[in-house]
């Protein structure tokens, strides 16, 4: 039985194009794989904290030597991070805003970001070594106009900065789904070319 974990960060939500997607990605994980069990960690629901000094100094503090405040600084990190060690395929939706991912995702990926958990520094000068293997991850992000190719796709902050943390800490990016030019084409017609080019890997 595959374990999703959805991670949502719009801060919309019934008018959502990027929770739409997200959900019909988890859905189709579900018609492939069968019985699924799906946890969802809503970033617009419950923010993560955005780093300070404290969370800082906590993260590198030795377990053994860790204050109660310490302790409970990392909570929110060590929670999130729980969870994605537990899960086998990560779903991730951002809609872009300002050419970039919205806050809170960033801010959780800097909770996620724990050396000796989730990378390892090599020791050899080059980029990070993740930690976490044997992971799929399938991103859903959205947009007004059209970044995927043509005039704007050097404005795209938010897909290549998905898929570069996914892959950093060890996660096997199996697909991203676009539901872009809405501004254009219209988001309904925006999120029907999303969802029909999703598919999902074995």
């Amino acid at each position: 039985m595959k374990k999703i974990l959805h991670i949502i960060s719009s801060p919309r939500t019934e008018a959502s194009v990027s929770r739409k997607l997200g959900t019909a990605i988890v859905e189709k994980i579900k018609e492939k794989h069968g019985d699924c069990i799906v946890t969802v960690r809503d970033l617009a629901k419950a923010p993560p904290p955005h780093l300070d000094e404290s969370h800082i100094q906590s993260f590198f503090t030795p377990a053994e030597n860790r204050t109660a405040e310490q302790l409970d600084n990392i909570r929110y990190s060590d929670d999130a991070i729980r969870e994605l060690l537990d899960a086998d395929i990560l779903v991730v939706e951002t809609p872009m805003y300002n050419f970039a991912v919205t806050s809170t995702l960033k801010a959780y990926f800097d909770h996620i970001t724990r050396v000796g958990i989730t990378f390892k520094y090599t020791g050899k000068g080059l980029l990070p070594e993740g930690l976490l293997k044997d992971k799929q991850g399938y991103i859903a992000t959205t947009s007004g106009g059209i970044y995927s190719e043509g005039a704007l796709k050097t404005y795209d902050f938010a897909e290549p900065y998905v898929r570069s943390f996914l892959t950093l800490i060890g996660v096997d990016v199996a697909g991203v789904f676009r539901a872009e030019g809405q501004a254009v084409i219209g988001p309904e017609a925006a999120l029907e070319n999303g969802e029909g080019s999703i598919a999902i890997a074995v």
